[in-house]
């Protein structure tokens, strides 16, 4: 029987990134579980009993910041942290506030999310940018994170991000976006 580092629930509506991020813990020995909505992370969490619980906040339905309470009060002692492509510092104030360990903004790599669920005070407080990046470069950035997990197989990552793989070599050719 292998030991894993502890059980790991994803809450984002975005099967892309929860299923790049789920690899992405399960190589670093976590067991994943994802979720698409606020409803099924609470039932997730009352099966499931994850020690570590990564929540968006922007999904369809009930939001990832009015669910935070109810997902900790369903998993006693998990650590949540939460990781948006939406930061504000009204929203990073109230997540802390409701029990979040941390608060991430997208993109964020796996160690950062690991070092935010330990609350490395070492580490640099995840800032929260005055003017947000624009979709092109975050887009941009993502394609670059699924083509690294992918080990720069073209092919498979147009699989990994649903696009085929013509239109995904022609993103590839252009120069990242700035900001």
């Amino acid at each position: 029987m292998t030991e894993t580092a502890g059980k790991i629930l994803l809450v984002d509506d975005d099967p892309v990134f929860t299923g790049v991020m789920a690899r992405g813990f399960r190589r670093r020995g976590f067991t994943t579980r994802s979720c698409a909505t606020a409803e099924a992370a609470l039932a997730a969490c009352r099966e499931f009993r994850p020690s570590h619980i990564l929540l968006d906040l922007n999904m369809p339905g009930t939001s990832g910041l009015v669910i935070l309470p109810r997902l900790l009060a369903a998993s006693p002692g998990a650590a949540l942290v939460v990781l948006t492509g939406y930061s504000s510092i009204v929203t990073a104030v109230e997540a802390t506030r409701a029990g979040a360990t941390n608060y991430l903004c997208k993109p964020a790599t796996i160690d950062e999310i690991l070092s935010a669920f330990a609350g490395d005070a070492g580490a640099a407080p995840a800032a929260v940018p005055s003017d947000p990046i624009s979709v092109e470069r975050l887009e941009w950035e993502h394609i670059q994170r699924v083509l690294q997990d992918c080990a720069g197989n073209v092919s498979a990552t147009a699989r990994a991000l649903g696009m085929h793989r013509r239109t995904l070599q022609r993103k590839l050719q252009k120069r990242p976006v700035r900001r």
